[in-house]
């Protein structure tokens, strides 16, 4: 191994100007392929570079080729295997890991121990040695060999010293007048030898000689020495009044600090001061308005919303820690929650009030509309009532409880107004379909219609029936049961011999169709008015999560008690607003079933006018909003209808195919 080292550092390395110091004779792992050499080398010059050289032996004849080479500053990690163990395998961390089986494992050790001091010495970096015994990393190399290359040739290389070029003139110079010098060194230095003692002599001969002006330069060196106590005196009282003026400006630069913290702290209490006084400050004129305010006049319900927004501007300022601390803080909150609940009893109170005087004046109007097939309109309370919305807002985000206290006291009021208001007109359309067949239904009542009249309805029907979904089944049939008996309708009808009593049946219908639509066109705008008006007069338009009452059943407690919660948490405003319209007309669906039975009672056939009617309501409700009240009313009402008018087709079906068997 030594004969190939010298023969590498002087066939590869020497011409590179670098230096070998340490060499392992390795394969790759898992490969049978001709060994190499993975040699540690420096450089000869300044600065030092440190590197990993890979050395393949060339196919023909024995010399050896620099085959790849790494900078060991690229080196990551150095992995042994196994510390415990002997093992000749390890693996170098370069930009890609590559792994050797050295042929023994003490060159791989001394290998890996050389690496270690390389990078200690040049690189200070944190190569990390993994699977490596520390003693292998603290103790020197174990061989004399890679002691004296890893340790002696370095230190001989940082003693070195290179001649420069007039040194080594001189040397040319001199070894030019002695021509033995090279031939007899002996000789050659034996005469340098003599020339420096004459030298010697010489100086010290100049020395002596020059004993005047050492005198001379000894007396300037004392009178120096002199001049120098006495600049060292003046410098010694300088650095006195320094040291007094320094203790004066560290004194003045104290209080220079002292004082600009007391500026800056001043600055820091003046902007909270500043802060509170801009955000918890609460005007006169907001104080009276919500303790005093005209909540029944336009002006005066404008400045309480300014005043509720005002005050909820100042109680929901984020305070910084330590504010609440503060009796100025904690007297103004208290001021604030006093002010909200003042206003939050008025505001209750007086909307309360609305709501009853209101419910009064629209029950004293009832009798004006029982003459007549309408209901009252609202719009007036509406419109009154949604001044107070942004109040209603306020009092919703800051007294829940009086939110929902108002919220079912108008529910209250509003499901007794709508109860009388829908029951005398359900009464007064009653009478007016009753008294449209009261002089019609006699003997004729069971006759069946005229074959264009039956056409006519059925074609309508089919009109609509796109708009039902549900409902192409039993109008197809009504179709082909209508087509299969004409000609035993048109018998029947001349064999009757009397067509008066059908065209009065049909006039009958014809009146029954119209006051079912003026029902309903009566009933739709009502409950889109009311709804509309209930979104936007409790704010429930625009949150997706409204109610946050968390209601827990209790078996210990009276059963009576729990059912008189009204509001349980919903996870969407549409919840909450059919609620509360099912709440206030919750006799509409009761009444329109109980129409619907009296009209199928007068004439089973008023089921075609009212599935045509109901149809087209419901599909434009759908339109509308197809989650609204008005929809989900109509739609289950429509089942009826549509129950009621599977039975007429029954009920027909039989007498077309008796009519067809007696012709």
């Amino acid at each position: 191994m030594t004969a190939i080292k010298h023969a590498l550092q002087r066939d590869i390395f020497t011409p590179n100007d670098e230096r070998l110091l340490s060499i392992v004779n390795v394969c790759k792992a898992g490969k049978k392929k001709k060994n190499c050499f993975l040699c540690a080398t420096v450089t000869t010059e300044r600065p030092v570079q440190v590197k990993v050289v890979k050395v393949k032996k060339t196919d023909k004849g024995d010399f050896y080729k620099r085959q790849m080479a790494w900078e060991l500053r690229d080196l990551t990690d150095v992995d042994a295997k196994d510390a415990n163990k002997e093992n000749p395998e390890f693996d170098l961390h370069f930009e890609k890991v590559y792994r050797w089986v050295a042929s023994s494992t003490a060159e791989k050790n001394s290998f890996i121990s050389c690496i270690w001091k390389l990078n200690q010495r040049y690189l200070r970096k944190k190569v990390e040695f993994v699977n490596v015994s520390p003693q292998l990393l603290e103790e020197s190399v174990p061989s004399g060999e890679s002691q004296s290359v890893a340790g002696g040739d370095e230190d001989a290389l940082d003693d070195y010293q290179e001649l420069n070029a007039r040194e080594e003139q001189d040397i040319e110079s001199m070894m030019e007048v002695c021509e033995y010098a090279i031939s007899n060194a002996e000789a050659f230095a034996e005469k340098l030898s003599r020339e420096l003692q004459v030298l010697d002599g010489a100086n010290i001969q100049s020395i002596m000689a020059s004993e005047k002006q050492v005198n001379i330069l000894m007396q300037l060196l004392d009178q120096a020495l002199a001049e120098v106590d006495n600049i060292e005196g003046k410098l010694l009282s300088y650095e006195e009044m320094l040291q007094s003026v320094k203790e004066q400006m560290d004194q003045i630069s104290q209080s220079n600090r002292l004082i600009q913290i007391s500026n800056t702290n001043n600055g820091k209490l003046l902007d909270e001061i500043q802060f509170l006084v801009n955000y918890m400050d609460l005007s006169k004129g907001h104080i009276k308005a919500l303790q005093e305010g005209d909540l029944s006049s336009p002006k005066g319900i404008e400045a309480c919303i300014n005043a509720s927004e005002a005050l909820s501007q100042c109680m929901d300022v984020a305070l910084k820690p330590g504010h609440d601390k503060l009796m100025a803080v904690k007297q103004q909150q208290h001021l604030f929650s006093e002010l909200r609940d003042t206003f939050a009893r008025r505001l209750t109170n007086h909307l309360n009030n609305v709501f009853v005087h209101q419910g009064h004046d629209q029950s004293s109007t009832l009798s004006q509309h029982t003459a007549e097939l309408t209901l009252p309109k609202h719009s007036p309370l509406h419109r009154d009532l949604l001044r107070y919305a942004k109040l209603m807002e306020w009092l919703k985000n800051t007294q829940r409880e009086k939110y929902e206290g108002l919220s079912r006291t108008y529910v209250d009021y509003m499901t007794r107004l709508y109860e009388r208001e829908i029951k005398d007109f359900f009464e007064v359309a009653k009478i007016k379909m009753a008294g449209t067949s009261k002089d019609g239904k006699g003997k004729f009542a069971t006759l069946p219609r005229k074959e264009s009249a039956l056409k006519q309805e059925v074609e309508s029907l089919h009109g609509s029936s796109g708009k039902l979904t549900g409902s192409t089944s039993s109008l197809n049939k009504l179709a082909v049961s209508s087509s299969n008996s004409r000609r035993s309708q048109s018998s029947s009808l001349l064999d009757m011999g009397n067509m008066s009593a059908s065209d009065l049946d049909v006039a009958d219908r014809t009146r029954f169709d119209k006051i079912f639509e003026q029902v309903l066109s009566e009933l739709e705008p009502l409950c889109l008015a009311e709804q509309d008006f209930i979104s936007k007069f409790f704010k429930l338009q625009q949150n997706p999560t409204l109610a946050q009452v968390s209601i827990r059943y209790n078996p210990d407690s009276d059963l009576s008690d729990y059912k008189k919660l009204s509001y349980i948490h919903f996870s969407c405003r549409k919840d909450m607003v059919r609620m509360m319209m099912n709440k206030i007309f919750q006799s509409i669906e009761t009444e329109l079933n109980s129409l619907i039975a009296l009209g199928d009672k007068i004439d089973s056939f008023n089921s075609l006018y009212m599935l045509v009617k109901m149809s087209h309501h419901v599909w434009t409700a759908e339109n509308v909003d197809p989650a609204s009240y008005l929809s989900t009313t109509l739609g289950n009402v429509l089942v009826t209808v549509k129950r009621n008018f599977d039975k007429c087709i029954n009920t027909c079906s039989p007498t077309s195919s008796t009519h067809w068997a007696n012709r």
